[in-house]
């Protein structure tokens, strides 16, 4: 990876650097303590590398796109299908929209799916898998159907196989990447699962299922999907393809995802189909670049305070943001791009802040939780996760250099 060699910082001394950069005090800031060598001039080189395309086949999207799911199963020759959501979304008519269009086909709907994944209801998910005799789950609903599907799925290999179909009804994009998310009950430490084959096959993204959302729900998701972007294309792994992406789901989320809840008939269904398309840009190429630091923070902020990740996105991402322009500004381009913020790469730290102000501004105007205190995390619990978060970050290498645990607790502290 070449990472620099580990310095020691002091709680205080990380605190203080993020709240001089929030207070807009960058230049008080020595990045002697917080970044490497920035280049002062840029440099052209030809591109260099390799990018691993999934198992995902096939995306389907535009309102009334759920009939497809018909000739979907039709076409793969499948016969038995178990519809896993949560008991929620069971209550709601778009269910019916599901299990019609599957007509026979449908052997069983599983209700059971609870947020952050816990993994007795997991473990649920795949004993009525087999007991259904299934050759196919369509997870229909936002991340935690999805990612239920991916590791109960996981848990039947290499015995059995089965395709996953996913149909979203938010912006969590949990259906283009191949890893699933699943907590321990006991230590509420979420631990993840990567295998190509729990990825779906087919995803349907129809905007019409997607009017039953919460709006907060939606919104929420929005900024997790504007997460994956920024972090996608900041990462140490960028990739030329997700770079362009990235900055377009920046600029789609920018200009629609506040019209996809203050508007009203086609106009919001318009709205709302643009959204998807930007969680689809968001996150494609993913599993080749990795997220960085603000999703490994809410990885476990979430189950341990059932904080939706969605809002973890909210809280942590523009602090994670000011925090990586003092490591990697140089990458923060397609960032500034998709925000429509000026950038030299000659001296990229102030267009880097200025996306993390930007993000900020843009969180502000929806009503949603944007510190931990919001979200009635108690403060003195937060030093729980420093470790894990501290060994994630490690075994991840999505940050240019290590970072220690006084690090990790003074930037919880500063989102607090």
């Amino acid at each position: 990876m070449g990472f620099r060699t580990r310095e020691v910082y002091t709680k205080a001394r990380c605190t203080n650097q993020i709240e001089a950069y929030r207070n807009g005090l960058h230049n008080s800031v020595s990045m002697a303590d917080m970044s490497s060598a920035q280049p002062t001039s840029p440099r052209w080189e030809a591109p260099n590398g390799e990018f691993n395309l999934t198992r995902l086949e096939r995306v389907i999207y535009g309102p009334g796109k759920i009939a497809a799911l018909n000739e979907e199963m039709e076409r793969r020759r499948l016969e038995r299908a178990v519809v896993a959501t949560t008991d929620i979304v069971a209550k709601l008519p778009i269910l019916q929209q599901v299990t019609g269009a599957l007509g026979s086909r449908c052997a069983g709907v599983f209700t059971g799916v609870v947020q952050h994944v816990p993994r007795a209801t997991v473990n649920a998910l795949a004993e009525e898998l087999k007991r259904l005799n299934a050759d196919c789950v369509v997870s229909f609903g936002g991340g935690s159907p999805i990612d239920s599907c991916k590791v109960a799925l996981y848990s039947l290999l290499p015995e059995r196989e089965l395709i996953h179909i996913a149909v979203p009804t938010t912006l969590a994009a949990a259906e283009f990447t191949h890893a699933g998310g699943v907590t321990d009950e006991t230590t509420r430490v979420k631990s993840g699962v990567y295998d190509p084959r729990v990825l779906p096959r087919t995803v349907i993204e129809d905007p019409a299922l997607t009017l039953s959302t919460p709006d907060w729900l939606w919104v929420t998701t929005g900024m997790r999907a504007l997460d994956h972007a920024i972090e996608c294309a900041y990462a140490i792994r960028h990739q030329p393809i997700s770079d362009a992406l990235a900055s377009k789901s920046i600029a789609l989320l920018v200009k629609h995802l506040p019209a996809s809840i203050r508007t009203e008939g086609d106009e919001r269904l318009a709205h709302r189909g643009q959204c998807q398309m930007a969680a689809w840009f968001s996150i494609y190429g993913a599993m080749n670049t990795r997220f960085g630091l603000s999703h490994l923070l809410g990885h476990q902020i979430g189950p341990k305070w059932d904080v939706p990740h969605g809002v973890t996105s909210c809280i942590t991402l523009p602090t994670a943001m000011r925090f990586m322009a003092g490591i990697a500004a140089h990458r923060f381009g397609p960032v500034a791009e998709g925000f429509g913020i000026p950038f030299d790469p000659a001296n990229p730290r102030p267009a880097a802040l200025a996306c993390a102000d930007r993000t900020e501004q843009f969180i502000a105007q929806f009503d949603v939780p944007k510190r931990l205190g919001d979200a009635k995390v108690p403060r003195h619990e937060i030093g729980q996760i420093v470790a894990p978060i501290a060994r994630e970050l490690e075994h991840n290498g999505v940050v240019d250099r290590p970072l220690t645990e006084p690090e990790v607790l003074g930037l919880l502290e500063a989102v607090y």
